[in-house]
Order: C-alpha cells, then structure tokens, then sequence
C-alpha cells in the first residue's frame, strides 16, 4: 500500500492558550469550580505546556462554556462533515485525482455521532460514485488513524478497491466537559479540532517521494480500559484521563515497535523518522525517554503539539505532513497513534 496524497484541515478560528484562560475566568462555570481546580486550569493554560495555540469551532469563545447535549451535537454535526470533506479536497489535490477515482471512503471519529455517518455526508460534498464502499469506524479515540489505515490496506490487498480515502475529524470542542475532576479539566486545556485525509492507493504515486506502506502492529489492552477513555454523563462526552496514560503510552510503544522491528528484520537504528502521535507534553516525554531519542527526533510531532494541540485521531496526519514539509530524511519511518482501549498502533513506512 501507497501513500499518494495528504491534506489536513482546522477551524478558521485559532486561540493562544492565554485567551482561553482569559474566557474561562470569566465565565460562570469557571466561579462553580473548587479553588484546587481553578488552580489547575490556570496552570496548564498559563504554563509551559508545550500548546501555545488551539484551533476550535468556537465564534465566540464564549460558546465552549454552553455545555449542553444539544448544542454539542450541533456544534458535532455543523461542523465535522466541514472538516472531512476539506482534507479530503487536499489529499485528493495531493494525490492529483479525483472523487471519481476513489473505490472506498473510510472515516473515523470519537467527539460525536451521526446516522447515517460522516461518509454521508463527506462522500455527497465530494461527489464520489454512488457505488462507493463507504465505511464508518467509531470509538477508537486518538488512535484511530492506523486501525482506519489497515482497514484500508485490507481492501487494496483483496483487490476490493485500487485507491481509498481514508479520514479522520473530531471536533473536541463538540466533546468538553468541565467539572472538578483533574483529567476532565486538562482535557479541555489540551484538545483541538481537526481533520486529516490521505489516498491510500495498491500502486504509488509518479511524485517525488514516494511512501510504502510496509509493516503494521497493534495492541489492545482491556485490562487499562478505564485509564484512557469517554463516559457518558448528563448527554454528555465526558473524558476520563488518568496521570498513568504517559507511562503506558510508552511502554505500549515500545512493544509494537520491538513487534515490528523483528518481523521487517530491522533495528531501533534504521528509524531516521520518528511520526509519532502528540498526545501531550508529557506523553511525548515519556515516549522520548522510553525509546531513548533526542528531542530533535520528535519535533515534528512536538511541532505539531505547539500549534493545533492534541487533535486526537486526525494528529498523525498533521505530523507526517509536517515531515514531508520539512527535513525528514528519505529511510525507514515509524508512524504511530495510541488512545482510548488502552490501545497501540503502529507502522513502518519506506520512504523514497
């Protein structure tokens, strides 16, 4: 399987950390808070921690403090197909081909829900075929995007489909929460909205580089459910985020990439490119000091990070496009998404 096209999209309206703070304070739910919690908020929003912007489906600011079901279904269904279809737009420009080309359209989400699904949706404002095999991937959470990638690799290898677009958005704004609970409030300092897309095709590109993907491996941890994952509560997405997720993220890392190493007959040396999910400052500490990199390895990622914030499963596309952009050297690439489960994903890419 090839990479032959990317495109990413975000919200017009981007935010400094600094001004969400300031609309916080402001608002009535902020004032509902314990003090220990308003010392938290302040801390993350205020502090070093590796944000300095979010993108957000928010006009004014003002409306992420209007938590109700309904407005947050809106807020979902407003503006998720948006998002889709314009990082479809631009991975299929990248790829230089058409809706009509497209076989199969997969997309995934975890921030809201809709029947029938995004690929409704995304596949009408595109104008792909009506025979298109269109497939709806839910509940994976920020680790979405390779699960969405392999089921798409499945499709080319059974020669069901010769290019598939492959999708993943999440509105955070549509999925915020606020009460006492530590990892409630830092969720909602560290999420952004977001989409990304990629045409995934049995043959490359005629571009200049050329990605092959080669090798894929996943973890499933059922036992660590409840570190990482959303609840319901009052209508509501609600998102249970305990300080373990770092540490866990790391170690499952580390399995899959030990997994995948053997099986391509590689070593930890051959990786020149690091494209791994920017799930936090502190996930990718704690990934940098598992896997023994330099800070330069993960700048991409942290590039990433500082500018959009944790765009949950749609994030690695916004890394890998970052890389191609930029200086990543030609070689073997680990990409890599983790998140709700808990869950590990990776893949090796070949890079020309």
């Amino acid at each position: 399987m090839f990479l032959n096209g990317l495109g990413t999209a975000v919200p017009p309206d981007r935010y400094p950390q600094r001004e969400c703070f300031n609309a916080l304070e402001a608002s009535r739910v902020y004032g509902g808070l314990q003090p220990r919690s308003r010392a938290i908020l302040r801390k993350v929003l205020l502090g070093d921690n590796g944000i300095a912007t979010r993108h957000l489906s928010l006009s004014p600011l003002a409306e992420a403090f209007h938590l109700d079901p309904d407005t947050l279904q809106h807020r979902f269904q407003q503006n998720a197909p948006t998002l889709a279809t314009q990082a479809a737009e631009r991975a299929l420009a990248d790829a230089d081909c058409t809706a009509q080309d497209i076989d199969a359209v997969i997309i995934s989400t975890c921030t809201g829900y809709l029947c029938p699904g995004l690929t409704s949706y995304v596949a009408e404002r595109l104008g792909l075929r009506p025979a298109v095999f269109a497939l709806d991937l839910v509940g994976q959470g920020c680790g979405a995007a390779i699960p969405n990638w392999r089921a798409a690799e499945a499709l080319l290898a059974a020669d069901r489909a010769e290019r598939v677009l492959s999708v993943c958005v999440e509105v955070c704004s549509a999925a915020m929460y606020l009460d006492d609970d530590p990892g409630v409030l830092v969720s909602a300092c560290l999420f952004g909205d977001g989409a990304g897309a990629a045409v995934l095709a049995r043959e490359p590109a005629a571009k200049a580089r050329r990605i092959e993907w080669t090798t894929a491996v996943s973890v499933l941890k059922p036992g660590q459910r409840d570190t990482l994952r959303f609840e319901q509560r009052a209508g509501m997405l609600r998102n249970l985020l305990t300080v373990e997720v770092p540490a866990l993220a790391a170690e499952a890392v580390e399995e899959i990439l030990a997994q995948a190493l053997t099986r391509a007959g590689l070593s930890r040396r051959d990786i020149v490119g690091w494209m791994l999910h920017p799930g936090g400052r502190d996930v990718l500490k704690a990934l940098r000091s598992k896997l023994a990199l330099a800070s330069d390895d993960l700048r991409w990622s942290a590039e990433v990070l500082r500018a959009h914030g944790n765009v949950s499963s749609a994030s690695v596309y916004f890394v890998l496009q970052r890389a191609l952009a930029g200086d990543a050297p030609p070689g073997w690439w680990w990409l890599c998404s983790f998140g709700a489960g808990f869950s590990a994903h990776g893949a090796l890419l070949k890079v020309q």
